[in-house]
C-alpha cells in the first residue's frame, strides 16, 4: 500500500526545492504577497481569520533559511508501488493514485518554475477528448498554485487553489474599496450574503467553470502553435519578453474559448470575474479588451465584448505563429539579449 504521508512529505520536498531555486524570480511585492498566501495553507487559517504579523515574519525567516538548505539538492523520485517514479511522470504517477481517490500534477509554469501538487482527486472527466481532473483538499503544493493548468491532453483543476485565488482577489478590493471596478461588480451579485464562505461556495462554483473554459482555449492554443511553443519558451530567457509570449497565447486562448463560452450563456458574473483577474501585462496588449469591458458597463450591450473576441481570435492567432516563425529563424544565430528584444519588438498591443 502507498504510504500517503511519506508521498505526500516527497512531493512537498520537491515543491521546496522549486521554491529555492525560483523565489528570486518574483518583485517583492508579489513575492511577499505570495508568502502570505503560503503561510495560511500551511497552517491551515481560515481565509477570513486575521493573519498575525509577528508569525509570519519569524515564518518567513524559517523558510528561506530551509530553502537555502534544499537549494541545491535534486528533485526526488516518488515511492510508488510499481517503485520509484521520477517527479515529472505526472501520468505514471495517476495511473496509482487515481483509483486510491488522489491526484498529482507536476509541470512548468512562468520563468520555468516547476510547480508539483498532491491532492484529494473530486471527480474526473472527460470533454472534447481531454481528461480533466478535479481536486479538493490540497496534501502538498508549492508557492505558486495555479488554480488550473493544461498538459497535453489533460487538465487539472485545483478547487481550493481556486478557493484561495478568489479570496485574495476579495481581499485587495477590501484594501481598496473602490465600488468602480470589475471585482466590486462581482461581488454585488453576492451582495445578499452576509458569510464570506458562502460568497466563496458561489464564486467557486462558477468560476471553476471559467477557468476551465481557459485550459479547453489553452489545449486548443496548443494544437494549433505545436510542441515549439514550449520549447520557445523554455529557450528565452527569464524577461519581460517571456511575460509577453505568455499573455499573448493567454488572450489566444481565451478569445478561442473563455469569452465566447461565456457570452454565449450570458454569465454576467464571470465576465466581470474575467476582466477582474486580467494582469499589468495583459492590460497592456489587449488594450482594446479594456475599451470594450468599459463600453459594456456603460451600456450593458454584450456586442462590444463579442466584437472584441472575434477580433482578438485572429490576432492573437497570427501574433503568436509570428513569435513562433521569428523565433524559429533566429534560435540558432541570435541568442541572448538580441534575439529577445526582436521578439519584444514585434508583439504589438491590439
Amino acid at each position: 500500500m502507498i504510504n500517503l504521508g511519506e508521498l505526500a512529505q516527497t512531493v512537498q520536498t520537491n515543491c521546496h526545492i522549486s521554491d529555492a531555486r525560483h523565489a528570486g524570480s518574483y518583485s517583492m511585492c508579489i513575492f511577499l504577497l505570495k508568502m502570505r498566501e503560503y503561510f495560511r495553507w500551511e497552517h491551515q487559517i481560515p481565509l477570513s481569520q486575521q493573519l498575525e504579523k509577528a508569525a509570519i515574519s519569524e515564518w518567513l525567516l524559517e523558510k528561506e533559511q530551509s530553502w537555502e538548505d534544499v537549494e541545491d539538492h535534486p528533485y526526488v523520485p516518488l515511492v510508488l508501488e510499481r517503485g520509484e517514479v521520477e517527479p515529472f511522470d505526472a501520468k505514471q504517477v495517476n495511473e496509482e493514485l487515481n483509483p486510491l481517490g488522489y491526484v498529482y500534477s507536476s509541470g512548468y509554469g512562468v520563468f520555468n518554475k516547476p510547480h508539483f501538487f498532491l491532492g484529494q482527486l473530486k471527480k474526473t472527466y472527460k470533454k472534447n477528448d481531454v481528461t480533466i481532473y478535479v481536486s479538493a483538499c490540497e496534501y502538498a503544493r508549492d508557492l505558486v498554485a495555479p488554480p488550473a493548468m493544461s498538459q497535453g491532453d489533460t487538465i487539472f483543476i485545483r478547487e481550493e487553489s481556486l478557493r484561495r485565488m478568489i479570496w485574495e482577489k476579495i481581499e485587495e478590493w477590501q484594501w481598496k474599496k473602490d465600488q468602480d471596478t470589475a471585482m466590486a461588480r462581482v461581488l454585488h451579485f453576492y451582495r445578499k450574503e452576509k458569510d464570506v464562505e458562502r460568497i466563496l461556495d458561489h464564486l467557486c462554483d462558477n468560476e471553476s467553470n471559467n477557468v476551465l473554459l481557459h485550459e479547453i482555449g489553452e489545449t486548443e492554443a496548443g494544437n494549433l502553435l505545436g510542441h515549439e511553443w514550449e520549447e520557445m519558451l523554455n529557450d528565452i530567457p527569464r524577461s519581460k519578453t517571456e511575460l509577453q509570449i505568455r499573455a499573448v497565447r493567454d488572450h489566444l486562448a481565451d478569445c478561442i474559448s473563455t469569452l465566447p463560452a461565456l457570452l454565449e450563456a450570458e454569465n454576467i458574473p464571470s465576465l466581470h470575474f474575467y476582466f477582474a483577474n486580467f494582469t499589468a501585462m495583459r492590460k497592456e496588449l489587449f488594450p482594446s479588451a479594456i475599451s470594450a469591458y468599459k463600453q459594456w458597463v456603460q451600456t450593458g450591450e454584450l456586442s462590444h465584448i463579442d466584437k472584441m473576441a472575434s477580433a482578438g481570435k485572429h490576432y492573437w492567432r497570427d501574433m503568436a505563429k509570428d513569435v513562433l516563425a521569428t523565433w524559429r529563424t533566429s534560435r540558432n544565430a541570435d541568442k541572448g539579449a538580441e534575439q529577445v528584444q526582436t521578439l519584444e519588438n514585434l508583439i504589438q498591443p491590439l
